[in-house]
Parts: C-alpha cells; sequence; structure tokens
C-alpha cells in the first residue's frame, strides 16, 4: 500500500470528500463531514485511521505497524504504518471499518442517508 493508492481508494468510498483542513501538509477524508482518515503528507510513513476502542487494542497487540494514533485521540485513532506487516487487504479493512465508524456514530436520522460498507 502507498499514499497514492490509498487515496484513489478513500474518494472511490460513497460520498466521501478529500480536505485539507489543518494546512497543506495534511490530507484528510471525510464522510459527512466527519474525518476517518487522515495523512500528513510531509511524513508520509502512515496514516491515522478511526477505530472501535475494543477492536484497536486487538489491532495494536497483533500487528507491529498499528500503533495508537499519532497525535490523535488513543482510544478512538490508530497510526497504520506502510511498509509493515499491515498487507493491503487488511489495510482497506481498516479504511472502511473507519469509515463505518464514522457513519455508525452519526444520529440515527443522519444514518440512512450513507451507505455502510
Amino acid at each position: 500500500m502507498n499514499v497514492e493508492d490509498l487515496r484513489y481508494y478513500c474518494l472511490s468510498l460513497p460520498q466521501v470528500e478529500e480536505r485539507m483542513p489543518f494546512g497543506d501538509d495534511t490530507l484528510c477524508f471525510c464522510i459527512a463531514g466527519k474525518m476517518f482518515l487522515l495523512i500528513a503528507l510531509d511524513c508520509s510513513d502512515f496514516v491515522n485511521m478511526k477505530c472501535n476502542p475494543d477492536r484497536a487494542v486487538e489491532l495494536r497487540e497483533s500487528y507491529v505497524g498499528i500503533s495508537p494514533g499519532w497525535h490523535m485521540n488513543k482510544r478512538h485513532w490508530n497510526s497504520v504504518y506502510f511498509r509493515s506487516d499491515v498487507d493491503d487487504d487488511l489495510f482497506l479493512e481498516l479504511v472502511r471499518h473507519s469509515y463505518n465508524c464514522v457513519i455508525a456514530s452519526l444520529p440515527k436520522r443522519l444514518q440512512s442517508e450513507y451507505e455502510m460498507l
């Protein structure tokens, strides 16, 4: 997995928006105006993704390439490293999980407007 392939994958998901709210060096992908994935372009060794807290702990214990989210709420965010023991299939599954976590956190009346993956 690399930054460019990950970017194209994120943009292929339904209703995803690409933003740069923190300046030119941080790329964010959002659903319903809420971030589900961030990439620091000046240090693109990893991405931050939302994660269910219980699953976040399990993943951190199972993979060297997954750690608590750098500069994020460590309970709800993981940093997932490129060029690590996280293979492409798991990487993409974690992107979908992050996307779904954001949709699940929306008010019930808004959730039906978005497609869970």
